[in-house]
């Protein structure tokens, strides 16, 4: 199914047919993506009386009960409910799901005390004013074994907050990153990037998002996409989600 759509007065089209999923697969055991010393996906049986909710186990039907921290298992997309003390939904705080996205790939600048970090300088240089609403990180080196890497304890790279106040000042309500967090591992509680994107406590963003844990294919080029960012309707602050891109022609 090939689509139009216009966008800074330029027409495009894009194929829903041809689809990429830049969502990491949720699964149980070490083959998961872990980060933050999460505890790790766990599935099991409903049993009642005779009751058995596996087919393995000799049931009818597969009816499973689910353990899942959305933060540290895989892809997931948060609203400022995840900092904030009042009780924002992500369901409530996305209520759009179709955006046009710009892709861009950076390499964490490595600094003096060892932290690898996303600099305002790198993203001055892919991001135009008001050029989108939605931003697509991928950093480099991308190896796949971002699929299932724990990244606890290991201080992975993270987003400078002048980067991230850089980014709301062009628009972006969006931001999605193949890293466990945009702020860095271990900060003492500051959470100076998730503050400055949410502009919390001050001028809250309560319908801008946060997705991480992302992975996007080497295949996948810089650029332009049609973006579809799916969640469960969950009444917390986070959800389990899959982002989609689509590719555009004009």
């Amino acid at each position: 199914m090939i689509i139009t759509l216009n966008h800074k007065n330029q027409s495009y089209k894009a194929d829903l047919s041809d689809p990429l999923d830049i969502s990491i697969p949720l699964q149980e055991g070490e083959n998961g993506v872990n980060c933050f010393y999460a505890p790790m996906i766990e599935t099991s049986p409903v049993i009642a009386g005779d009751f058995i909710g596996s087919t393995r186990q000799g049931g009818l039907v597969n009816f499973l009960n689910v353990r899942i921290n959305p933060h540290g298992n895989g892809t997931h997309t948060e609203c400022v409910g995840h900092i904030a003390k009042a009780p924002y939904s992500i369901n409530k705080s996305l209520l759009n799901y179709h955006f046009m996205a710009k892709v861009v790939s950076l390499y964490p600048t490595k600094l003096d005390d060892g932290d690898r970090v996303i600099l305002k300088s790198q993203i001055e240089e892919v991001l135009n004013k008001n050029e989108v609403n939605t931003i697509v990180i991928r950093t480099l080196p991308n190896h796949d074994d971002k699929l299932r890497r724990n990244y606890s304890g290991g201080n992975p790279p993270f987003v400078h907050h002048e980067a991230i106040k850089y980014m709301v000042d062009c628009g972006i309500e969006h931001l999605l990153i193949d890293l466990p967090s945009v702020d860095r591992e271990e900060d003492g509680g500051k959470l100076l990037a998730h503050k400055a994107f949410w502009q919390y406590p001050d001028k809250v963003r309560k319908n801008a998002t946060i997705s991480e844990l992302i992975y996007v294919k080497n295949e996948i080029k810089d650029g332009f996409y049609l973006l579809n960012l799916q969640i469960a309707s969950f009444e917390i602050d986070v959800s389990p989600s899959k982002p989609v891109l689509y590719r555009l022609n004009q």
